[in-house]
């Protein structure tokens, strides 16, 4: 027999409330191997990242990766670990936090925000419980990942259906799927480049790099080039670059077969030899500074394109908490719960009442 998750805190005069659960990838809690391999061990894990059969992957993440890479990986989050502890896990809070206002300063109605790592901690599950506890009966689900991929997004949904598999009292629910081409996304990215711009100068070329994945997603139907390339088109028009002013590019790549191209770090190796003095890179795929953009592309990276013959090389920040950006996701949620809070508004009055008869029916509570 199959047991789901009851209610039995329910309130007849709780003030229903509409969920905003924003999602990010996730990090682990502590910079060291142990924490590092715990979270890989779920993180590759995931069959939406690695599509291949499971007893072979078992075999070589168990018997391969999860013995060689957790001490390496480690040292790079050491590199970019704060008093704060994760990048990505700080700057998604103060997100969290800025959206919440920000919404209750829209007037967007009774709104819950809470944030969730799809690996790691805060995990989907205890998100979804501290919502449910404030009386969600709406979600809204918020994937960090302006361009969808199945490996992203698409996971992201696999774990919110998980999680609501086991619930009794299932809310309403509704779903990101992207945002790459929306226009206030789009122009803080502009302004994110021009202020940068400003203070340090312009470079030779820009760079967009984009987290990759594996080629064959993308011919299997998976939008996720698409969409970079349209966020990428979209900025430059923003910025009134020439063709040959900007380059969109892909890094990450893990194992040996093809993914998207071009990669990130050839082709600055190759822009360091061609002579290219300075270049700026900008990374419109991710929300938040994590071990992707500041180890990896701010570190690795810069010390591969100046040792390639490159003379300047500048890493732009992520959007992160900018008011730009945070004002982008709020109208964004804001868009996507329209017409919900528009139906049986409630009083203390009518909840007072609720209850009055809930209890003569017999309820507890």
């Amino acid at each position: 027999m199959t047991h789901y998750r009851g209610d039995p805190d329910y309130r007849h005069d709780q003030l229903p409330c509409t969920g905003v659960l924003m999602v990010n990838l996730g990090t682990p809690e502590a910079a060291t191997p142990k924490a590092v391999r715990r979270y890989l061990g779920e993180f590759l894990w995931d069959p939406r990242l690695v599509e291949m059969p499971r007893p072979l992957w078992w075999l070589i993440l168990h018997g391969v990766i999860l013995r060689l890479r957790p001490a390496k990986v480690a040292k790079a989050y050491q590199t970019v670990w704060t008093e704060d502890g994760s990048p990505l896990l700080s700057i998604s809070r103060r997100q969290v936090n800025a959206v919440g206002a920000q919404l209750r300063d829209l007037g967007a109605g009774n709104i819950e925000v809470a944030l969730a790592m799809r690996y790691g901690q805060p995990s989907v599950d205890t998100a979804l419980q501290a919502l449910h506890k404030k009386g969600m009966r709406r979600l809204l689900v918020v994937p960090m990942y302006p361009q969808y991929s199945a490996t992203t997004t698409g996971s992201v949904f696999d774990e919110v259906s998980r999680v609501l598999r086991g619930w009794r009292w299932i809310p309403e629910l509704r779903f990101i799927q992207h945002y790459h081409d929306n226009p206030a996304y789009i122009e803080a990215l502009a302004n994110s480049v021009r202020e940068y711009w400003r203070e340090k100068g312009r470079p030779d070329c820009l760079m967009m790099s984009f987290h990759g994945i594996p080629r064959r997603y993308f011919m299997a139907g998976d939008p996720y080039f698409c969409e970079c390339q349209k966020t990428g088109r979209l900025l430059a028009e923003k910025l009134e670059l020439a063709d040959e002013q900007w380059q969109l590019t892909f890094q990450s790549r893990f194992g040996r077969e093809e993914w998207l191209q071009p990669y990130t770090d050839v082709t600055l190796r190759a822009w360091g030899k061609q002579g290219v003095a300075r270049v700026d890179v900008v990374c419109p795929g991710f929300s938040a500074d994590c071990l992707e953009t500041l180890e990896e592309i701010d570190e690795q990276n810069r010390e591969l394109f100046l040792a390639s013959g490159g003379k300047e090389f500048h890493y732009i920040p992520a959007l992160n908490d900018r008011v730009e950006h945070v004002d982008a996701l709020a109208k964004l949620v804001a868009a996507h719960v329209q017409g919900w809070e528009d139906v049986a508004p409630h009083t203390p009055e009518s909840l007072a009442a609720c209850r009055e008869r809930a209890r003569v029916m017999g309820a507890r509570r």
